[in-house]
């Protein structure tokens, strides 16, 4: 595959991504920002202070200032920390600009896209205190739905004073699919790879020899499983790699686009994330099977309405505050499910490659923003590994990125603490799991016992805290009840099943961590991963006042569970665990009470909402949520979770009236 333009081509853009505000604090910016060549920038930042005089400064970004690091012959991800001598005001509007080294240097020429109306830069808030904050996880471009990203722009267009903008926007997972993609998509992906010469690797333990003839291979499109070796041996990794696995009670998963290069995973991140790069391809239809070409026509209109609206995207991005964490779909599905799928997965040479590919984009596109401090050594190596691939025409050298996909896999601070009032802890319940010592196909648990245990002493002394965990602590009880069920039968890999209550060690540790002292007064725990919403108010049994527990879950910002299924769920689940059924003694929550909150739009008391959208929370000083909203995607206006009647308690604490209808 050929990665130079022809003499027909129009001239790339200086910048084709970004710029993504990432981790922000008074004394420090981090960005995110990818370029089709090395550029010297300049941040300019403009606010008014408290004396009412405008205060402009213009910091070079130069040295470690900003790291650029080459994944392709025109891609270059710049990765900007800049550390302020004197830190910038909170609660102030903070005009900025990243001037280039062009002739048309400012992002109103380069990226006028990144401007609301009337507004001649981008702006951003460094709030004091996080009093309001959006939240959502599971964005899949080829769903359906609207993106629930727009909603995001339509509040920032409808907020005339910064100060009441969100603090923050949390995704927690699931920021792309990497497991499953759309055939348009990966069309698109080829075309970028080859326009921007993303670098190419060698593939061991694969048909194919390396990603040039991968791309170009017929099975390339939705027949992927076929590009594993044809050995017994392999089965059961091509089943779950590529073949696909039969969900019968969830979803159904369709991994025959997945992706398996560093090149296919880097342009996936360019095309979710900017508007730029789909400019610049015009993806030709490859060839398929009538099936195939059906199914391809689908997804092509439903990516094409996904592209054209990632302008508004890209503008959230670079006014809010961006904080991300992994799930599975970032990697593959089921990643590190059982100790088992680890055995298999990280066993054979392809599929570690597979997953250390998707690690390493993580690394360069996520993870890095969240916490630069943790990432200097594997940073090295990236840079390294990158500065090898130039020098040898763009071909990464296979022993190096091995070794930096070891190490990323022996990883242990992907997980970080950010310094807010309430504080902020994301956890990383992927890879670090309590893996099962009994039965090495039971599901592990989402944290092992040395995790836990730093957990417990980050929140210890803290008055509130906001955590963050990609799958929900406290979950829908008969969904729990089926996945453990599949578990028992040694199929937990049929049902996902992935929840905080599945293991016998970790569940009653994160549930003690809870119950302990000198942890906070108040807890609110953000999830995603499920593809419905719901809110659960918790308190502790036997204990006078704190804590006080708020499990939100928001999913998807793309992607909405089966609604039939769903409403069957939420209906049997109000049922079979009614106030006075006895099977709430047989939960491990049974020493808590459960108070569900009500969506103000659903019919007849259902607990679970299922649109598309993003989480909006307020909270007030004490770190109380005293505003939960499901923003809709759809254009309905934003659902309000409500407390039920209190006038009936069930032996679990889950409380409800008569009518099961919400108390407004």
């Amino acid at each position: 595959m050929s990665a130079t333009p022809s003499p027909s081509s129009p001239a790339l853009p200086t910048v084709l991504a970004g710029p993504i505000l990432r981790r922000q604090e008074s004394g420090r910016l981090v960005f995110w920002l990818t370029g089709s060549r090395s550029i010297d920038l300049t941040l300019r930042l403009a606010y008014t202070d408290a004396q009412g005089q405008v205060q402009q400064l213009d910091h070079a970004l130069d040295g470690d200032r900003c790291k650029v690091i080459a994944v392709g012959q025109h891609a270059f991800v710049h990765l900007i920390d800049l550390t302020l001598d004197t830190p910038l005001p909170c609660d102030t509007q903070i005009d900025y600009d990243l001037l280039t080294d062009d002739a048309r240097p400012s992002i109103a020429d380069w990226a006028p896209h990144l401007l609301y109306a009337g507004a001649k830069l981008p702006n951003f808030v460094i709030r004091s205190r996080i009093d309001h904050m959006l939240h959502g996880s599971c964005r899949k471009p080829h769903h359906p739905s609207l993106d629930g990203l727009l909603c995001a722009d339509r509040l920032l267009a409808e907020t005339p004073i910064p100060s009441q903008r969100p603090a923050l926007l949390m995704m927690s997972g699931d920021q792309v699919y990497a497991d499953d993609v759309a055939g348009p998509t990966l069309r698109a992906i080829h075309a970028l790879i080859e326009r921007l010469g993303l670098f190419d690797e060698k593939l061991d333990g694969a048909i194919v020899e390396d990603s040039v003839a991968l791309y170009a291979h017929e099975a390339s499109y939705y027949e992927r499983a076929e590009l594993l070796p044809a050995l017994k041996s392999n089965e059961t990794l091509r089943d779950r790699f590529f073949g696909g696995v039969s969900k019968p009670v969830f979803t159904s998963s369709n991994a025959g686009n997945h992706l398996v290069t560093l090149g296919e995973i880097m342009a996936m991140y360019l095309l979710v994330w900017s508007p730029v790069p789909w400019t610049l391809i015009d993806p030709d239809l490859p060839e398929l099977t009538p099936d195939e070409h059906t199914c391809y026509i689908q997804e092509q209109e439903v990516i094409d309405a996904f592209r054209d609206n990632l302008g508004d995207v890209a503008r959230v991005m670079a006014h809010l505050q961006c904080l991300m964490i992994f799930d599975d779909h970032d990697v593959t599905d089921d990643w590190n499910l059982s100790a088992s799928w680890e055995e298999t997965a990280y066993g054979h040479p392809f599929s570690r490659r597979i997953i250390g590919n998707a690690l390493v984009a993580y690394l360069l596109c996520q993870g890095w923003g969240n916490n630069p401090d943790a990432f200097d050594e594997p940073l090295q190596q990236l840079q390294a590994l990158s500065r090898g691939a130039v020098d040898n025409g763009g071909l990464l050298d296979s022993a190096a990125l091995d070794a930096l996909i070891n190490d990323l896999l022996r990883f242990e601070r992907w997980h970080y603490v950010m310094p807010t009032e309430p504080a902020l802890v994301v956890l990383d319940t992927r890879t670090r799991r309590w893996r099962s010592e009994f039965n090495l196909s039971q599901p592990s648990g989402l944290m092992d016992w040395e995790a836990l245990c730093e957990l417990q002493q980050e929140l210890l002394d803290h008055k509130s805290a906001i955590i963050v965990s990609p799958a929900p602590v406290f979950g829908v009880k008969l969904i729990e009840a089926i996945q453990r069920v599949f578990s028992w039968c040694g199929y937990p890999l049929l049902v996902d099943a992935e929840n905080w209550m599945a293991h016998r060690g970790a569940a009653p540790a994160i549930l003690n961590i809870f119950r302990h002292s000198r942890t906070p007064g108040n807890y609110v725990i953000l999830s995603g991963d499920v593809h419905y919403s719901f809110v659960y108010e918790v308190l502790i049994r036997e204990r006078k006042g704190t804590p006080h527990i708020w499990q939100i879950t928001s999913s998807g910002i793309k992607n909405e569970f089966p609604r039939r299924l769903l409403d069957t769920f939420d209906r049997l689940n109000r049922w079979l665990y009614s106030p006075r059924s006895p099977l709430n003694w047989f939960t491990k929550r049974r020493l808590m009470k459960v108070i569900p909150r009500v969506p103000e739009h659903s019919k007849a008391g259902e607990r679970l909402w299922n649109s598309a959208g993003l989480g909006q929370v307020f909270f007030d000083t004490t770190g109380q949520p005293t505003r939960i909203y499901q923003l809709n995607a759809n254009g309905m206006p934003p659902t309000r979770f409500v407390e039920l009647e209190q006038d009936r308690e069930s032996p679990d604490g889950q409380w409800s009236n008569a009518s099961g209808q919400p108390h407004r």
